[in-house]
């Protein structure tokens, strides 16, 4: 049974969107997505968008800086995934670069060693190629450089 959707007046929509946004650091992209979903017309997407900017809820740049220093932290990404989640989410060039600033080169290559050495340690393949491949199909998978995958590869398994 398809029950009507609740439909939102433009402030009832804002106070939805600021604690939305307040709740977590969230993208244009993410609170324009929402508030379709709460089935508002373009004009009050455009109004809610801007007060929430002026009201300092909605700033890309701080987001941007949050999520890739979330991503590298928590869930070990190399800078090639963060940058491609950062575009799926229409992130401009110019923050995305700002973003990874926040990954120190120091720290990024520290990572790296740290995580190649915990999955190598996992890795139970005997055969020295499949080992290997499956070490390189794992970091490349979250997004690090291939040039530093492959000569930590040969670096660990020399």
């Amino acid at each position: 049974m398809n029950y009507p959707q609740k439909s939102y007046t433009v402030t009832e929509a804002t106070k939805k969107a600021e604690r939305y946004c307040a709740y977590q650091e969230r993208c244009h992209f993410e609170v324009v997505t929402k508030l379709k979903g709460m089935r508002m017309i373009p004009e009050a997407i455009d109004l809610i968008i801007t007060h929430l900017i002026q009201n300092d809820f909605l700033n890309e740049e701080r987001f941007s800086r949050s999520y890739a220093r979330g991503k590298f932290r928590v869930k070990n990404w190399g800078k090639g995934k963060i940058i491609a989640e950062l575009q799926r989410r229409n992130i401009s060039n110019f923050n995305i670069k700002l973003a990874l600033e926040e990954i120190g080169e120091k720290d990024y290559l520290a990572k790296l060693d740290l995580i190649a050495k915990k999955k190598l340690a996992q890795i139970k393949e005997e055969e020295l190629q499949k080992r290997r491949k499956k070490l390189a199909d794992y970091l490349l998978y979250r997004g690090w450089e291939i040039d530093l995958v492959y000569s930590k590869i040969s670096e660990l398994l020399s």
